[in-house]
């Protein structure tokens, strides 16, 4: 299905645009949707990823803000499924630092420490701080639900590792700041809404598409951007569950839709696969 160019998005800054995030109140998904749609949005949170992608699909939000990638953990291979099982389109990207810190509740101090909270990215991104610590890692759905449990349990042999925001947002102590192994974290958030649409400066294009396990198929794929000289940004590759050893690709590139070669491209591509799907072009 081709996407439809539109002049602009809808006002990203529009009074009471309804937007839903996965998590939270103090979850960072929260923090990339104010970064992207600031303060004047309507702010609804769900449980799950899905739940997300489901309201959007459903109409009952504008847009999703979803979590897509860090520069240390790599993929969140959820939302590459999800994209796939919704019928959404990606319109807008967010990159949010990450910077971790161990929460506790007033009075702990980190000697009381024995058990530590969070989703398991947040376990991942911090494994270099844990390591050093004989602590019982629990994974929970996330990052603020971690807090959250720590405030409720009111226990200071326990501890979260969360945003700066969930402690403030649930009244916990900062025991240690920035604990993540890489300074330089990243995650990268993409906004998705249930219209089919994109903008004349568009400049990233994600599809997908499957393919069979034989030699060359993702070879024969891929020449198609390298001979019509467009930069391949990221691949990434899901199992198909109900097809043995065969894999469903996920690819970024640079360029917009008007783009002649771009065309000449994705034609190319959709002829060697039978299920290509533009899923944005932002």
């Amino acid at each position: 299905m081709e996407l439809q160019m539109v002049e602009t998005l809808p006002d990203k800054d529009k009074e009471g645009l309804e937007v839903v995030y996965q998590g939270i109140e103090g979850a960072y998904s929260q923090i990339a949707a104010l970064t992207y749609f600031g303060e004047k949005a309507h702010y609804n949170h769900v449980v799950r990823f899905s739940d997300a992608m489901r309201a959007v699909e459903e109409r009952k939000a504008e847009y999703g803000v979803i979590p897509i990638e860090n520069s240390s953990a790599g993929a969140v291979v959820d939302t590459y499924d999800l994209l796939f099982t919704h019928n959404v389109t990606i319109v807008g990207e967010v990159y949010i630092p990450i910077h971790h810190a161990l929460l506790g509740v007033k009075g702990a101090r980190l000697e009381d420490i024995d058990v530590v909270y969070s989703h398991p990215q947040g376990l991942m991104q911090c494994s270099k701080f844990l390591q050093q610590r004989n602590w019982n890692q629990i994974s929970l759905l996330n990052t603020a639900v971690s807090a959250n449990k720590v405030k409720e349990d009111g226990k200071k042999n326990q501890a979260a590792i969360a945003s700066s925001l969930a402690a403030k947002c649930y009244g916990l102590d900062i025991l240690k700041e920035k604990i993540n192994n890489n300074p330089e974290n990243t995650t990268r958030f993409v906004v998705v809404t249930h219209e089919r649409i994109y903008t004349r400066e568009a400049k990233k294009i994600s599809v997908m598409f499957s393919l069979p396990h034989r030699a060359g198929t993702l070879y024969n794929i891929l020449r198609n951007f390298h001979d019509n000289n467009l930069n391949l940004l990221k691949i990434e590759s899901r199992p198909i569950p109900e097809k043995k050893w065969e894999y469903r690709f996920f690819i970024d590139i640079e360029g917009n839709l008007q783009d002649k070669y771009v065309i000449l491209a994705l034609r190319a591509v959709a002829k060697e696969t039978e299920d290509l799907r533009i899923l944005g072009n932002y």
